[in-house]
């Protein structure tokens, strides 16, 4: 079953790439597309309101699932992944690490989880009737539902972990074996670090 828990994580992981870009064009001095606050999910134009009903079941369903705690926490983890990101974006230099530093406390300042909430409303209501949402709330009042929501970050936290060893592993195996497959690309790509190394 899909939980909070996985939307959440989900939805900072597509959010991530879209900040180290806004990071790259502000550094870069090119303009970056303009964004502006996202408005609560009952007054986005163009978009049809939520049933207030089903709105309400939504909050609670989010709230019950701890969905806020849950984002913060996560975010938090987040920034510390993306700060060798940003180092290796930034050009080299004494200044790097105060502006770094600077940006992700001024970041953290700026980051509201409730926003997260406001988010979430129209998703949800795409995607679940409200009959699947009170269903979805029945199950995370019971003692399986709860012991999910306490769960889940710990599992997806190792889940990341291992895919991210595999996928490390898979990584070093597949250039290993290109480079011996291609002798000649070997030799280009050590002719290529030597000047580096320098």
């Amino acid at each position: 079953m899909r939980t909070c828990a996985v939307t959440v994580g989900l939805f900072l992981l597509a959010f991530m790439p879209g900040l180290a870009q806004s990071v790259q064009h502000a550094t870069s001095g090119t303009p970056a597309r303009q964004q502006t606050a996202v408005p609560s999910s009952n007054s986005s134009p163009g978009q049809a309101k939520v049933n207030p009903t089903k709105e309400a079941d939504i909050r609670r369903l989010l709230e019950l699932t701890g969905v806020k705690g849950l984002a913060t926490q996560m975010m938090s983890e987040m920034m510390d992944t993306i700060k060798p990101v940003l180092a290796n974006s930034l050009p080299p230099g004494d200044y790097r690490e105060k502006l770094i530093d600077l940006f992700i406390a001024k970041f953290r300042s700026k980051v509201d989880a409730g926003h997260l909430v406001e988010l979430a409303i129209p998703i949800y209501d795409k995607h679940f009737s409200d009959d699947e949402i009170k269903g979805l709330i029945q199950f995370y009042q019971t003692p399986l539902g709860q012991k999910t929501i306490h769960e889940l970050p710990a599992v997806v936290t190792e889940m990341q972990l291992e895919g991210k060893q595999w996928g490390e592993a898979l990584g070093r195996d597949s250039m290993r074996e290109v480079l011996t497959e291609h002798p000649e690309l070997a030799k280009a790509l050590e002719a290529a670090s030597k000047p580096s190394q320098q």
